[in-house]
């Protein structure tokens, strides 16, 4: 029995969008990592939910040099001209303030998930999210032992 093909549209019932959400998330979490094993590749990925939480993976277990990587790499192919740094306005202090204020809260959550938090003050979410990535970390660390 075949499935039908899904329409591209937004699902109108929030709890189907949500339910939909969530094994869509873990679909793609899956195949990130199965890729990243079968062919020995780092890959980051990053999704915001419509609630705005962030869920990442990063393969390698280090975002922030995943993401260094990235920097150092895209530098070389396209640099903003100088022209249109000088017309960008400057950061007042708040802004900048609550950019490094959310840094801060997602290095922190990062550091959680690695090292284990304290699991008494972890939400359930972020309670399975652990539990997903310490799968991942099992399941890489038992097929680089075969």
């Amino acid at each position: 029995m075949a499935r039908g093909k899904v329409q591209m549209k937004r699902i109108e019932n929030s709890v189907h969008r949500q339910v939909t959400f969530c094994k869509r998330r873990s679909g793609l979490l899956k195949k990130a990592k199965e890729l990243s094993v079968l062919c020995d590749a780092e890959i980051g990925v990053f999704i915001f939910s419509a609630h705005g939480k962030l869920y990442e993976l990063a393969t390698n277990g280090n975002m922030q040099g995943l993401i260094e990587r990235y920097m150092k790499s895209s530098r070389g192919t396209s640099q903003p001209e100088p022209a249109a740094i000088e017309t960008q306005p400057d950061m007042d202090a708040k802004e900048e303030i609550n950019m490094l204020k959310q840094e801060i809260e997602i290095l922190q959550k990062g550091l959680r998930y690695m090292f284990g938090g304290c699991a008494a003050e972890m939400t359930l979410d972020e309670l399975t999210e652990l539990e997903k990535h310490l799968e991942i970390w099992i399941y890489q660390i038992r097929s680089t032992k075969v």
